[in-house]
């Protein structure tokens, strides 16, 4: 298994200009990326919805590469989009879903048959040509260059080592740096985009 951390500090080294939703890596990206003016931190929306942001943005930005740090809870939440993303065919979008088989946001519950699904499988039957699945960092290093280099859409399972938060969420210390509104006129900007 991978510490989140580490894989997105090993991520961040071959980020390019990509343009990263960090999902639920997102406390641990904030104080990792270098390119946070290209950064999507827009904190937990409803279970599942940043795959379908995701989507939205690579649609909407095709010559940009959209990189996703999804969760296996929020795939479980809106398996949907992944059936839609694959008929979309984003060349842009590479999708990696963090897997620890916990709901690690809201005090450690099992995520359902968690040790039975095959995400890949899944993904494979939706229709994403290319996908992969690592369990520890050092062969996730050896391939990372080459999975953001390939075209999308591209699934990636990472096994992660849960780290579960029993603080209540209203009591917990704020990760984002930036308000949403903040987030979205920072990338706009950065682009050129009025």
């Amino acid at each position: 298994m991978m510490e989140t951390a580490e894989m997105l500090k090993l991520f961040n080294r071959h980020r390019g200009d990509a343009i990263v939703i960090p999902g639920r890596g997102g406390r641990h990206w904030v104080n990792v990326s270098t390119r946070p003016t290209r950064d999507l931190p827009l904190g937990d929306p409803a279970m599942g919805g940043h795959a379908s942001f995701a989507l939205g943005l690579a649609l909407a930005l095709p010559q940009e590469r959209i990189v996703l740090f999804d969760s296996e809870g929020d795939v479980q939440m809106g398996m949907g989009i992944l059936a839609t993303i694959a008929e979309q065919r984003p060349a842009n979008l590479c999708h990696f879903m963090l897997d620890n088989g916990r709901y690690a946001t809201t005090g450690g519950q099992p995520v359902p048959n968690a040790s039975v699904v095959d995400y890949c499988a899944l993904a494979r039957a939706c229709g994403y040509q290319r996908v992969y699945a690592y369990d520890n960092l050092e062969t996730f290093a050896i391939n990372v260059e080459r999975i953001l280099g390939e075209p999308g859409p591209v699934f990636t399972r990472l096994k992660i080592r849960p780290e579960v938060n029993n603080v209540p969420i209203g009591s917990r210390a704020k990760w984002r740096k930036r308000s949403q509104v903040q987030v979205i006129a920072d990338l706009k900007q950065e682009l050129g985009i009025a």
